[in-house]
């Protein structure tokens, strides 16, 4: 992988996020240039350094966008509102939960997205789904040439840990699913994105509780092919995932991009300091993450958060992928979910390697071709149709 902070993964691992989800090679090196000092320190000191020098890149886009919407060039306006919502969610996504500023750099980034997608024109819909007393949030990226009265399959991309909607709407998923005739819902689902931040609800083990909500939701669109719901995890999805479609039988297939096996045992893992995280101030974002009033308690819900005596529920096909030097889930854990998909018609196995490209978590470093495969997998079960 890149590292742009040599000495600093969890640093480097979000400017990767920047410049594989729409962010601009200049812009990110102008914001990173001046706190390569301030990275050496470690993960967690200097992240309002961190938030600062990115913040002000978002500000400048912003001004951009406002004098080329003084001028009549609402496309060139949405470009340019796209990034700073970009930049605002990596600083707000490094920051401390309790950092004061942190929910109104949230709120503003929601904002800054929404002006990119209503300037920019872009294919991309935001939609709301009732939960509970509450609901949760999604954006919609319906199928290239889906006509008024047509369905189409739709693929549900579950967030992981510290991922959120619009940053995976901005991944490459945001079109490859669309350019195979396939629709796509990316979903803030408990414990992530507006859920967590705006909501107060939090991540439980029991995924299929809010999938299956979800799939309810789907069901009633007319828009949607009601035979053909696939599932795709990434990260943490990718025990997210696996569990909703061993309890959700409506899902007629599933893929993950790194395979979370067994979570619990990561967490014990990182407690003796193997292997990389994924934000600074961990322990505390986890803790929010599950509503845990402290370690303890969230290593007692973490103790859930494993994919043994699950996997055998799944009779649909299933993809596990995952990349070959991944520095936060081991490797060994695809291969623990490909074996104990025991009941599948289908499964298949693909490790990202050199030759492939996309080595790294989730295939953060490279994701174009891991990308393209699950897409084509995707696109293969759902349409029984290769592009």
């Amino acid at each position: 992988m890149f590292q742009y902070f040599p000495t600093n993964y969890v640093w480097s691992l979000s400017t990767m996020i920047a410049l594989t989800h729409g962010g601009n090679i200049g812009e990110v090196d102008a914001m990173c240039g001046p706190i390569l000092e301030a990275a050496r320190a470690g993960d967690d000191p200097g992240t309002l350094a961190f938030y600062e020098a990115w913040k002000g890149g978002g500000d400048r886009l912003i001004a951009l966008a406002e004098a080329d919407m003084a001028r009549g060039h609402k496309l060139s306006a949405g470009e340019k509102y796209g990034r700073a919502a970009l930049y605002y969610g990596i600083a707000e996504r490094m920051q401390a939960h309790g950092f004061e500023a942190r929910l109104a750099m949230y709120q503003r980034s929601l904002e800054l997205f929404a002006l990119a997608r209503e300037h920019g024109r872009e294919n991309c819909e935001r939609v709301e789904l009732p939960y509970g007393d509450s609901h949760l949030a999604g954006l919609l990226v319906r199928a290239e040439g889906l006509q008024p009265g047509q369905r189409a399959p739709i693929v549900l991309v579950m967030n992981g840990l510290d991922s959120t909607k619009e940053m995976l709407a901005k991944s490459v998923m945001g079109s490859m699913f669309a350019r195979r005739g396939l629709s796509a819902l990316f979903i803030d689902q408990p414990g992530t994105g507006e859920a967590l931040r705006l909501q107060g609800l939090h991540a439980v083990a029991n995924t299929e509780v809010w999938a299956s909500k979800i799939v309810d939701w789907l069901l009633q669109r007319p828009d949607v092919d009601p035979q053909r719901i696939g599932a795709l995890g990434v990260s943490l999805g990718g025990y997210y995932c696996p569990r909703a479609v061993a309890f959700e039988p409506r899902f007629a297939c599933g893929a993950v991009w790194g395979a979370n096996h067994d979570w619990r045992a990561v967490q014990q893992a990182r407690l003796k300091r193997e292997g990389e995280n994924p934000v600074p101030h961990y322990w505390k974002h986890v803790q929010w993450v599950f509503g845990a009033k402290d370690m303890d308690d969230f290593f007692t819900k973490a103790e859930a958060m494993h994919l043994n005596g699950v996997l055998d529920r799944i009779r649909v096909p299933f993809l596990v992928t995952h990349g070959e030097n991944d520095r936060q889930i081991p490797l060994k854990y695809a291969h623990q979910t490909y074996e104990q998909l025991v009941n599948c018609p289908k499964k298949d196995l693909f490790i990202f390697d050199a030759r492939t490209g996309g080595v790294e978590h989730s295939s953060l470093d490279n994701p174009n071709n891991a990308g393209n495969q699950i897409a084509d997998w995707l696109a293969e079960q759902l349409s029984g149709t290769t592009v």
